[in-house]
Formats: structure tokens, sequence, C-alpha cells
């Protein structure tokens, strides 16, 4: 009978830092390939996959099949949920497109603001905010980045931009999936972790929509229209900060998000920067004599995607003008996709009453969900215990199946025919083949490198930091998310080890595992599961390593400040601020 794998921590013995340089290989050879080599992200993560595979059997002496079963495991949960909730959501934005009633929607944010800066901050942070809100695991990025390329923003730009807003509202994504995952593992209060965490990630949000500003047009960018992009972060700021604390931790980026974007359309109606900006796809930037100036946008594409170039206005000065139905038509798609996803995850916050059980024999959705003991996997830790290798299969209540009932019903209001519908949707598998084998691969890569003990071993050195564990502790969630792009999985990987780690250093353990949330949301935008779905969204599939080189520094930057910011809150100089 073939015994069960039992972690190893320090597989060198007695060398836990040679150990975590062994287990950062696969990490290394990945980011390298991605950033210095630019080598295409699927065949990047295969490599990374391999790589992993081989410090798990040769330094790790975890079996063979072992090895390859993890690598199953995390393949299978690459493709359900995760790509299947992006392959929906940009199937409902491959529908807007072919009926043209995406034009109709780029030219209603245009009439909000045609100031391409400003459009940054309404669709990747506010409403961006808003999809992690209810869908999360790159849904966000997805649909924010086609929005950004159909309102004119070139490819590369659209990806960075995306990215680099999916930050601040990780923490409560997926209706705050990865705080009560946090409390579940971590067995501390919901209420203090998720306060916690509302304590840290507002802190962050006032800057991001300046960078979001910085990103589009540089530093002239930030001297024109500071006083929006500064109001954007602090009211996300202080609703999300009002809502973890006060009211309720699920609905916190729906709050903070929605207050976000009044503020901005409301500000918007009496303040106009000097003058506005917009790029075209050729990379010419064009400055407008004001933010309210007139321009006429036409569609052209880049690799499939619609981009919108700007030209002259006609000489007779006519503009395209939208029916109130039309315009309705054109937002009735991410209504319907609000509506589903608040009818089917969000009753039960605002009644307090829990609809669905998130296993075998729950009700409604859940009804039909099973989870299986994944076959022939048996993992020990080293503590003894067993590791849950479970496979979740909860295909009605899972994102990427209300995505695609949101697509069902939008056939219906866009009026587009079955037949018409399949071609699409065989279109968008033609488009993100490429993206759906770089995320099964990276979290193929994840999984080994999770059940063979290699994270942990990583996770373990820098434990060993004492005192100065507070300095180092969010970049343990950096490297969670890092690698398996999932602050839920980040936290399911490291929280109860910050809380060890805490007791070990007298720490506050509620501190420092908040600090793993927070410090998680910045290894998103650089996770090569979230890359090859950004690239795979704009057209840029193969280019993920210049996406990469494009958010690293402003992941390395955010971290630092978080890092900063979590150890200052372990002194007396910001102590006041932890529970």
């Amino acid at each position: 009978m073939r015994m069960d794998y039992q972690q190893v921590y320090d597989p060198l013995g007695h060398s836990l830092g040679l150990s975590s340089i062994v287990a950062a290989v696969p990490l290394v050879v990945l980011f390298v390939l991605l950033g210095v080599f630019r080598i295409r992200a699927w065949l990047a993560s295969i490599i990374g996959l391999t790589v992993a595979l081989v410090v798990a059997v040769v330094c790790y002496s975890m079996p063979v099949g072992d090895a390859a079963n993890s690598g199953l495991l995390g393949a299978a949960f690459g493709f359900f949920p995760i790509m299947w909730i992006v392959i929906n959501a940009i199937w409902v934005y491959n529908l807007t497109v072919d009926t043209g009633h995406f034009d109709v929607l780029r030219r209603s944010f245009a009439s909000i603001s045609d100031d391409q800066r400003i459009q940054a901050m309404l669709i990747a942070f506010c409403f961006g905010a808003l999809m992690e809100a209810l869908a999360g695991f790159g849904t966000p990025v997805a649909i924010s980045s086609v929005m950004l390329i159909a309102l004119g923003f070139r490819p590369l730009k659209a990806a960075t931009v995306a990215l680099v807003a999916n930050t601040a509202p990780v923490a409560f994504g997926a209706l705050a999936v990865p705080v009560t995952t946090l409390a579940t593992v971590t067995k501390l209060p919901v209420g203090d972790l998720g306060a916690m965490v509302g304590r840290q990630t507002p802190v962050l949000a006032v800057f991001v929509p300046l960078a979001l500003v910085f990103i589009v047009d540089g530093k002239r960018g930030l001297r024109q229209v500071w006083p929006v992009a500064l109001l954007c972060g602090v009211s996300f700021s202080v609703f999300q900060y009002l809502a973890s604390n006060y009211w309720s931790i699920p609905l916190t980026d729906i709050i903070a998000s929605l207050a976000s974007a009044l503020a901005i359309l409301a500000f918007t109606r009496v303040w106009h920067p000097k003058e506005g900006y917009v790029e075209t796809a050729d990379d010419e930037p064009v400055r407008l004599g004001s933010a309210s100036h007139q321009r006429h946008i036409s569609g052209d594409s880049v690799q499939g995607y619609p981009v919108a170039t700007v030209e002259a206005p006609a000489a007779s000065g006519t503009t395209v003008r939208d029916t109130p139905a039309d315009i309705f038509r054109a937002y009735a798609p991410y209504l319907i996709i609000i509506v589903v996803f608040v009818l089917a995850t969000r009753v039960s916050a605002i009644t307090g009453i829990a609809p669905t059980k998130p296993a075998t024999g729950g009700t409604g959705l859940e009804s039909v969900t099973r989870i299986y003991d994944w076959p022939g996997l048996h993992i020990i830790s080293g503590s003894g215990k067993t590791v849950a290798t479970t496979f979740k299969l909860n295909i009605l209540s899972a994102a990427g199946t209300l995505l695609l009932l949101s697509g069902l019903i939008s056939m219906i209001v866009l009026k587009v025919g079955a037949g018409r519908a399949l071609r699409t949707y065989g279109r968008t598998l033609e488009q993100l083949k490429f993206a759906i084998v770089t995320v099964m691969a990276v979290l193929a890569l994840g999984f080994v490198m999770n059940e063979s003990g290699q994270t942990q071993t990583l996770g373990r050195w820098l434990a060993g930091a004492g005192g100065l564990f507070a300095l180092l502790s969010p970049i343990l969630g950096w490297l969670g998310v890092a690698v398996t792009g999932s602050d839920t999985s980040s936290n399911s990987l490291f929280g109860a080890l910050q809380v060890t780690a805490a007791a070990q250093a007298h720490l506050s353990p509620t501190l420092l595992a908040a600090a793993n949330s927070s410090g998680g949301v910045l290894g998103k935008m650089i996770s090569p599961q979230n890359l090859a779905i950004a690239a795979g969204a704009v057209g840029l599939q193969g280019r993920e390593g210049y996406i990469f080189r494009r958010v690293f520094g402003w992941s390395i930057a955010f971290l630092v400040f978080m890092c900063v910011l979590v150890y200052l809150q372990s002194t007396v100089v910001l102590g006041w601020m932890v529970l």
C-alpha cells in the first residue's frame, strides 16, 4: 500500500535559508522568463511548472505521482472556477461589441468625461472595484481592460491601468471571501479581521487613483487632475473604512466603489481640468482645449478587439446621438451582471440569513454543489495533520456560471440569436486559448509548491525574523498571491503561519493576519494568472512579459508602503490603529 506523502519544510536539513533558496527557484525562473527574457506567459508557466515538479521530486522527496497529481488539481482549479469566470466575462463583452452596443457605452462614458485620466478612475478603479466586490477572481481585470480599450486606450496601457487599479478592493473582493477565509484558518473573529484590513487597505487606496493618472499621462496629468484623483481615493478610503468597521464587511467594496464613482460624477459637474487628454491608437496624445471639448470617436481594431481612435469633429458639427433606449441596452449587460450577483449572493448579507451552505447538502444554488476528495492525492503536513486536497464543483453558484446566466439574459435584451451567440462564444475561446493554458499551468505550479512544502519553506524562513516580522509580514501575502493569483488562497496558505509568528514575536495576531491579506492585494497585478487574463482581454496574448515589466515597479512600491505601514502599526507610532 502506498504511503501518504508528508510535507518537508527544511529538505536540506537544518538550513532553512538554503532550503528557501531552493524553494524559490520555480518562482525566480518564472518571473525572470517573463520580465527579463519576455517569453510568452504560457511557455514560461509550463517551464516554471516543470522546475517546480523537479524541485518537489528531487529536493523534497515527493513521489512523482503525488507531484503530478498536485499539478492536475491546480490545473483543474485554474480552469474552474478561474477561467470559467474570464471566458464568460469576455463573452458578455464580445456580445456587446458584435451588436454595436459597446460603441454606445463608449460614447456614454465619453459624455461623462472625454478625459482618459478620469475615465481610468471611473472604469478601472470604481467600476473595477464593484466587479471585484461581486465576482473577483480576475473578472474586474477582464472587463475593465476591454472597456478601456473601447474608449481609446492602447492595449498595453489598458492592461496596466486595469491591473494596478485592481489592488485596494481585492481584500474585500468576491463578497469578502478572502477575509472570511482568513477568519476560518486563523480562528480569529471575522469582524476584527475585517476591521483591521479596513485600517490598512484604505490608506493604500488614497494613492491608487493618483498612480493611475500618472500611468495615463505622467507628471502633467498629476498636476492637472490631482483634485479629482485625490477625491476618488479619499472617498473610496473613507467608505471602505466605515463599511468594514461599522456597517457590513461583505458589502464593503460595493459601498466604497459606488461612493467613489458618485463623488467623481458630482465633482466633474462643477470642475474641469485646464485641458483634457486622450491618446489615439497610434500612440499620439491629443491635448484638448478643455475637458468638455467635443471629439468624435470611430472604431478600429487590434487583434480582434475594438480600439477607439480620435478624429476631428465633422465639419457640420454633428455628433452621434444615442436614444435613451440605446443607452439602456448598452448598460444593460453590466446592470444585469450586478443584479444577478446581488440576488445570487448578497441577499443573505442584507437579511442576515445565509440561504446557502458551501458544501454538499446546501440549499438554493448550492443544492447541486459537490466537494470531492481529489483521487489518489493524500498529503500530510509537517505537524501530522491531513492537508485538504479537495475540489469544489459548485456548478450553479460559481461566478462564471452567474456571468453565463447574465450573458443569456443579455442576449434577450440585446436581441442576439442563439447561433450568433454560439459563434461569439467560439471566437472568445479562440481569443483566450493561450490565457487558459497559462492560468492552468500557473495554478498547477502553485499547487505543486504548496503540496510539496516549498511555499511553506519560504513562509517559515520569513517568519524567523522575530520582531521585524511585522515589516516582512505583508511580503508573505504578496508572495502567496503572486503564486496563486488569489488573496483567498494566500490567506488559506499563510494565515495560520502569520498568527503563529505573531505569538513567537509577541505581536498582535490580528494585525499580522490582516497584513497577510492587505499585502496580498499587491501581488495580484504581477500574478501570471492575472497577467494572462489581462493580456487575453486586450488582445496581447504572448506579450505578458511586457505587461509584467509595466506593473512590477508599482507592485514593489506599494508593497514597500504596506510593509512600512504594518510595521508602524506594530509600534507606538501607529499602534492606536490596531484593535
